[in-house]
């Protein structure tokens, strides 16, 4: 896989060799203004890459003895792959054990307000009548 990588980077490098090439050698007959926006935008390009070699190289940070490390490697093992993945079964499982454990306290919480409005001195229809709301006021006051 190594080889077949490399010899892909060694062929991207030659087409890359051969377009700058017939690049550089038309730009010799272009006007000065058009020379001088090419070799601008040619720092920024070259700042934008190093910039990112050094994200890159950051990426692949490796500890010494027991520490952690950050390593950039595209060729993850399967071990890895479900290493990775764990944390976000963990994290699906607790919000479905969560919105089940609160779908039981409001069921339990409901039950609870019907018990007490079925064993209540009143029948529940008194509850509705807006002549009791009222007197339920009156009688605060």
């Amino acid at each position: 896989m190594k080889t077949d990588q490399l010899t892909r980077t060694k062929l991207q490098d030659r087409f890359g060799r051969q377009v700058a090439a017939r690049l550089n050698a038309a730009a010799a007959e272009l006007p000065y203004e058009i020379t001088e926006r090419l070799r601008a935008a040619r720092t920024q390009a070259l700042a934008r890459r190093n910039r990112a070699a050094g994200l890159r190289t950051a990426a692949i940070v490796s500890g010494a003895g027991g520490a952690a490390t950050l390593t950039g490697d595209e060729s993850m093992s399967l071990w890895h792959r479900i290493a990775s993945v764990l944390p976000i079964l963990a994290l699906a499982a607790g919000l479905v054990l969560i919105h089940s454990i609160q779908n039981e306290q409001r069921a339990n919480e409901v039950a609870e307000v019907d018990a007490a409005l079925l064993t209540d001195d009143l029948p529940p229809a008194a509850y509705a009548d807006p002549g009791f709301i009222q007197f339920l006021k009156q009688s605060k006051e």
